[in-house]
This record gives C-alpha cells, sequence and structure tokens, in this order.
C-alpha cells in the first residue's frame, strides 16, 4: 500500500485557488474572485497540475472545463476548505456577543420565514455581529445530507426524511389545504371526493422530494392530477389564483397565503399527520460551544413559534 503523504510537505494555502478554479472555471475570473494578479493564479495551477498530475482545467474550444478529476475534486474542497476555516476561528473562548460568526445552513422557504427569522431576530438582539447565511436545499443536498453538513451548520427539515444525524426539535405545525377565494367548490368545505377529482399545485414531486401531506395523499389512494410544482411554499398560493386548484402549505404561513384576500384556508377532510420540524446538523459539531450556541436559539425560536401557533 502506498505510503501517505505527510501532510507537513502539502501546501494547504493551495486549497483556496482550488476552490476558486474549480468554481469559475477561468484563471481570469478565479484571479479577479480572489484579487490577485493573473500570473501568480497561473502560478498555483501549476503547481496543482504538477501535484495532481493533472490538468485540472482543459481547454474546449473558446472555454474551459473541468476534467473527470477535477469534477470529483469540486464536491471535496468546499468542505475541507470550510473544515480549515472552522479550525482557524475557534477560540478558547467565544462570547457570543462579541462574535462576528457566521452560521450556513439549508433549509426550505417555509422554514427560512418561519423558525429562521425568529431566530435571527433574537440573534440581532443578544449577538449583533452574529450572521445567518440562508441557503435553499435541493434534492442532492437532502440525499447526501451526512456529508453535505459537514461544511454547514445545519438543515431545518421536518422529520421523515434523514436519519442517523443529531438533531434538535423545533416546533409542530400541520397541512392546510389552500385555494383561490373564487373557488366555490372549497368555499363550502372540501370532501375527499373533491380531492380526487381536483386539479393540483404541488411544492415538490419526485421519488426522493416530496412532503408529508401529499404522501400521505397517496397512501389514502388519491390518484392526484397535478397541474404545476413549484419548489417555493410562499409562491405556491400564486397558482391557485383564478383557478379550481388546490394546495397545501403549513399551518404557519397561512397568514402569508391569505393575506392578499385572493385565497382562502380549508380544513383537509381527513387526519393529517403532525409535521415534526427539526434541526439537523454533523455529530463533528457536538463539542463546538458556538454551535451548541446557535442549536439553543434555534431551541428558543421553536418555542416562540409553537407558544404563536398554540394561541392562534
Amino acid at each position: 500500500m502506498a505510503e501517505k503523504p505527510s501532510l507537513a510537505r502539502l501546501d494547504l494555502n493551495l486549497l483556496v485557488p482550488l476552490d476558486a478554479l474549480l468554481t469559475e472555471r477561468s484563471v481570469t475570473r478565479a484571479a479577479e474572485r480572489l484579487r490577485l494578479s493573473q500570473p501568480a493564479l497561473s502560478a498555483a495551477l501549476a503547481r496543482l497540475r504538477t501535484h495532481f498530475n493533472d490538468p485540472i482545467l482543459a481547454r474546449r474550444g473558446n472555454t474551459y472545463e473541468l476534467t473527470p478529476l477535477a469534477q470529483r475534486l469540486a464536491e471535496y474542497t468546499p468542505t475541507a476548505l470550510e473544515t480549515a476555516r472552522r479550525v482557524f476561528d475557534s477560540q478558547s473562548e467565544w462570547q457570543a456577543d462579541s462574535s462576528t460568526r457566521e452560521f450556513t445552513l439549508y433549509g426550505s422557504d417555509y422554514a427560512f420565514s418561519t423558525v429562521g427569522a425568529v431566530a435571527s431576530r433574537l440573534a440581532a438582539q443578544r449577538a449583533p455581529g452574529v450572521r445567518f447565511r440562508f441557503m435553499l436545499h435541493t434534492p442532492p443536498v437532502v440525499e447526501d445530507a451526512a456529508n453535505r453538513l459537514r461544511s454547514v451548520d445545519g438543515l431545518l427539515m421536518p422529520h421523515g426524511f434523514l436519519s442517523d444525524l443529531p438533531y434538535e426539535d423545533l416546533w409542530s405545525d400541520r397541512w392546510v389545504i389552500v385555494a383561490a377565494a373564487s373557488n366555490e367548490r372549497a368555499q363550502s368545505g372540501l370532501t375527499m371526493d373533491d380531492l380526487a377529482m381536483a386539479h393540483w399545485v404541488f411544492t415538490y414531486q419526485s421519488l426522493t422530494s416530496f412532503t408529508s401531506a401529499t404522501r400521505q395523499l397517496q397512501q389514502l389512494g388519491l390518484e392526484t392530477t397535478v397541474d404545476a410544482v413549484v419548489e417555493s411554499f410562499l409562491a405556491l398560493p400564486r397558482y391557485l389564483v383564478g383557478t379550481a386548484r388546490l394546495g397545501l402549505v403549513q399551518g404557519a404561513l397561512v397568514p402569508f397565503a391569505t393575506e392578499s384576500g385572493d385565497v382562502i384556508a380549508v380544513e383537509p377532510p381527513f387526519d393529517v399527520t403532525p409535521l415534526l420540524n427539526a434541526l439537523w446538523w454533523h455529530p463533528s459539531h457536538r463539542n463546538d460551544p458556538e454551535h451548541a450556541w446557535m442549536r439553543a436559539l434555534f431551541r428558543e425560536a421553536g418555542q416562540v413559534l409553537g407558544a404563536e401557533h398554540a394561541s392562534r
């Protein structure tokens, strides 16, 4: 078995230009991004090519493409770079009120407009220098959550999609049917037959991307007709206006969905499985005091939402 090279012999500074080159696929753009001269980036690329014995960027006509090896490196480099940042950003003592740390979380627009907004508001009161970066998740992120969570601070997602990862339960919600205010059938209440005959707008619809409510409809034997799929809970109500379509949103979003008066909320004619929202994170963060502070902040934000939900 070949002996692994000593870390002492590796120039970890090359991670930064490598990440820029893999992202920009251009020496010029990578140099502009890093505010370096083009010769300096070209020299870094030459060293990377020597180290990997691979061109990294291969010319195709007037553009450059990543080589097969570079495509694999593009999966690992952001994680390695973020991990290195975390190592050198760590402090023996951490005070939230003087910190400038940025926490990065994946989630849906539902999560960001509810618990994310409350957590950010609480942080502004207690740690004004702390920032949050909220990024919309995608099916590949969820499917590869165990690896993706190595380089971010968490994923806001209900139970039912992930397992074997640490999590913090935040608050429970429920699914509500929404329809256009002009939908006379919805105005008088909906039956299971109405649901079966209706045309729908779903937020997600694939083998690996779905909501618990739409899955429950399938389990109840409803073969739904889907007119549109939009990966945004906040945008979904606009696809109902002026139609006889139905949609499903979380109870916490009903005020957003109905505020214009064009959309109404209707209780489902079946017992909907409750939605238990959680913050999922990687085990490597377990002993990080900054991350523990963030988890406690989201727990509190969930309690605030839960109390608001119960008072309605």
